[in-house]
């Protein structure tokens, strides 16, 4: 089974300009992301989809692969999906540019909700979360599942609304909330329909791609992983990721 890893790159991000470019302790980020998808067990291969020079360029002088896509292309997805197009493969797995410390065995537990169940036509990964901070953080986006994990709803809003909460910690006595992970496993047949698709109106108001898969009546299917990662969205976050890999560095020293 031929399963290609993706990672859209784009220079301009409104929060963070030149985000894949920024330095943790020494190497760009989008390097540490590539070294980290690499060493999934279950992908047969990796490319980086970018429409800038710059990047393509990075990923290059560190031996990676990297396809140009054209700079008009407005998402994520239909950069993936135009990849996908010249890449044959059975699974297509989209892993964003700016989570240098997903854990590759993440990846391979997402990769396994299709493997495993033949019928699941795309997954993504969540976490569970006791955190407050998680749950009114917009750029933390939460999910609520059903009994056999299959999503049944995501948003920046904390969900579900525990009306009677009083305090903070009121809201995690009485039920489970989940956060979500910006990883995407796809059969290659369905990422080319999916993409193919306009833009839902949900999507268009929570600013969630994935919100068109359920608008149009498909079922993302959750892996409930215990792994962690970071996304970096802001120069805050970009703080932390350094903090982390310079003490993960003199752990190895």
């Amino acid at each position: 089974m031929k399963i290609i890893g993706i990672i859209p790159s784009r220079y301009a991000s409104t929060r963070l300009p030149a985000k894949p470019l920024a330095d943790i302790c020494g190497k760009p980020m989008i390097q540490r992301v590539y070294e980290q998808v690499k060493q999934s067990t279950l992908l047969t291969s990796v490319v980086v989809a970018t429409d800038d020079e710059r990047i393509a360029s990075a990923v290059r002088s560190f031996g990676g692969n990297v396809q140009m896509t054209p700079v008009d292309i407005q998402s994520g997805s239909d950069r993936i999906a135009l990849v996908a197009k010249n890449n044959p493969a059975d699974i297509v797995v989209n892993i964003q540019g700016d989570e240098p410390l997903i854990d590759p065995q993440l990846i391979d537990q997402t990769i396994r909700l299709l493997i495993d169940d033949t019928q699941a036509v795309v997954g993504t990964a969540v976490k569970r979360t006791s955190s407050h901070q998680d749950l009114f953080n917009a750029n933390i986006v939460k999910v609520v599942l059903d009994r056999n994990n299959f999503a049944l709803y995501f948003s920046r809003s904390p969900v579900p609304f525990v009306r009677d909460a009083k305090k903070d910690e009121e809201w995690f006595s009485s039920t489970t909330f989940y956060k979500h992970f910006g990883i995407y496993v796809y059969r290659a047949d369905f990422l080319q329909y999916y993409t193919s698709l306009k833009p839902s109106a949900l999507e268009e108001a929570e600013k969630l791609e994935q919100l068109r898969i359920l608008e149009n009546g498909f079922r993302i299917k959750c892996a409930v992983t215990e792994y962690e990662s970071l996304p970096v969205d802001t120069p805050e976050d970009l703080l932390r990721v350094i903090e982390i890999v310079t003490a993960q560095n003199k752990h190895h020293m």
